[in-house]
């Protein structure tokens, strides 16, 4: 140990990669092995032992699942799928292709574009899991759809600027479950009875601890198992290990925007063990410092009908968002202070407890003092909201029509949407480089042999919070781990002295 690798705190800390001689003639010897079993990592191993390859799957956790099976269960998927069809949404690669493009701040359209061409066909190959996504489709505003509706609009593609620049679709499929409960884990019971089916090794209660380097190529896996530990040999080795948001260590490093006033979402492993991993023979990262933060104001939809305003009493964000937009904005505003007012009309009932109800007031004037606003400045932004709405325009923020509704019907209330006071909730999205086959890439961008990264310790299509989708993270994580899976397979499986 060196001096100054005394310093770093543990959740900094690199492993340090194993050489080859630690792999003995006696050593377990497996085409490929994957760390972590979530989405990404049971949808690689499962592509690999589906090419004949010899897989192992390692898990840190007793059971299977990982974060994913806390998701909603949203799969952004498009193109044209079979329940895109079935509902009258026309939709094409090229449409999807061009939103993703436009909405996302640092676009990677290699990746983008495989991702779209790709959609249709994994949707069908999700449903061959042993589910099937409902045909239909919910045309309200919603975190998670409330029924079993398998469509549903969970993106910015009806927001301005992107509705005018692609034709808008919705993309959020979700499993068959009303609400949020339990949705995932369906999906991820029957990827776990799929490895079995396919001869996939499963070692629960045991996760990587080192990777064996050759050169600069990566040739094993050091595991632990409580007090046991060794090294498995591997032609491929597929970290899927998730995020960092449960790392306070990384999370100060990377995005302190998470490590205040926030709540977390992920799991206990969620320690960027993956990343680190991946450190510890050259990785480069990507997108680091880009968190998911959300505080969703809706449902019910009716308030999207209402005014966001800053502490200063003035607009700054398009109701309508996709609520990690609105909440993206809201911490650009000053002391990241923000309300929701809304008028008795479209109040609705209060489902969501994570933006409460600050107070309710009679008229706009007493709103504007009772809020410490700049005399004048509250009212002004209403009346003038209110005149354009009655003909059903926003020039201001353009608000799609369909969430445009004069706020006149006093009293009024206001919900606080600060951070702070509403209860925002993230997770993080940067990870390692990768190629569009799960490659794991060094800062020059030439690949490290045998080494490759899916799901959330890698850095894909979903990069930065405000242009995040709902269910991009399942859908890109089980896409791009089950590419991993088959490369990783078809590089172990070539001959040594092939050409």
């Amino acid at each position: 140990m060196t001096s100054a690798s005394i310093n770093v705190p543990a959740g900094l800390a690199i492993p340090e990669a194993l050489p080859a001689t630690v792999l003995t003639d006696d050593a377990e010897r497996y085409d490929v092995v994957v760390v972590g079993f979530g989405i990404a990592g049971g949808c690689a191993a499962l592509e690999a032992a589906r090419t004949g390859a010899r897989a192992l799957l390692l898990e840190k956790a007793a059971v299977h699942g990982g974060t994913s099976s806390m998701s909603g269960g949203h799969f952004y998927l498009g193109g044209g799928t079979a329940v895109q069809r079935a509902t009258g949404h026309d939709d094409s690669v090229e449409a999807m292709v061009g939103y993703l493009m436009a909405s996302t701040k640092d676009p990677d359209e290699d990746k983008i574009r495989a991702y779209c061409e790709g959609s249709v066909a994994h949707f069908d190959w999700l449903e061959e899991l042993g589910f099937e996504f409902e045909r239909s489709y919910f045309p309200g505003k919603a975190v998670i759809q409330p029924g079993t509706e398998g469509l549903m609009f969970t993106g910015n593609e009806k927001v301005w600027p992107f509705r005018e620049q692609v034709a808008p679709a919705p993309r959020g499929h979700k499993v068959p479950v009303p609400g949020d409960t339990e949705g995932t884990r369906i999906v991820m019971d029957l990827l776990r009875e799929q490895c079995e089916k396919a001869g996939v090794e499963v070692r629960y209660e045991t996760g990587a601890s080192n990777l064996v380097v050759d050169g600069d190529a990566v040739v094993g896996v050091g595991w632990r198992s409580f007090e046991r530990h060794g090294v498995v040999r591997a032609g491929g080795v597929v970290i899927a290990a998730g995020g960092f948001v449960m790392n306070a260590d990384m999370v100060a490093r990377y995005t302190p925007a998470l490590g205040s006033k926030l709540f977390t979402l992920g799991s206990t492993y969620d320690d960027g063990l993956g990343i680190r991993l991946g450190e510890s023979v050259g990785a480069a990262l990507e997108h680091m410092e880009e968190p998911f933060i959300t505080a969703p104001f809706y449902p019910p939809s009716s308030r999207c009908k209402g005014i966001i305003v800053n502490r200063d009493g003035q607009r700054f964000v398009a109701e309508d968002s996709y609520h990690a937009r609105t909440s993206y904005q809201v911490m650009q505003q000053p002391d990241a202070v923000a309300y929701l007012i809304v008028d008795s009309e479209h109040l609705g009932e209060d489902h969501m407890p994570l933006v409460p109800l600050k107070d309710g007031f009679e008229t706009l004037e007493e709103m504007e003092a009772g809020l410490g606003m700049p005399s004048g400045s509250l009212v002004a932004t209403v009346t003038r909201y209110n005149e354009n709405a009655a003909g059903g325009e926003d020039p201001d923020f353009h608000k799609h029509p369909d969430w445009i509704a004069p706020q006149t019907a006093g009293p009024w209330a206001v919900l606080d949407l600060s951070l702070g006071v509403a209860l925002y909730a993230g997770f993080t999205i940067g990870g390692m480089a990768t190629t569009v086959d799960g490659e794991v890439r060094r800062t020059d961008g030439s690949v490290i042999p045998g080494l490759y990264a899916a799901g959330a310790c890698a850095s894909n299509i979903a990069q930065d919070g405000a242009g995040y989708c709902s269910g991009t993270q399942l859908g890109e994580g089980s896409f791009f781990g089950r590419r991993a899976g088959r490369h990783a397979a078809a590089r172990a499986q070539v001959p040594s002295d092939a050409p």
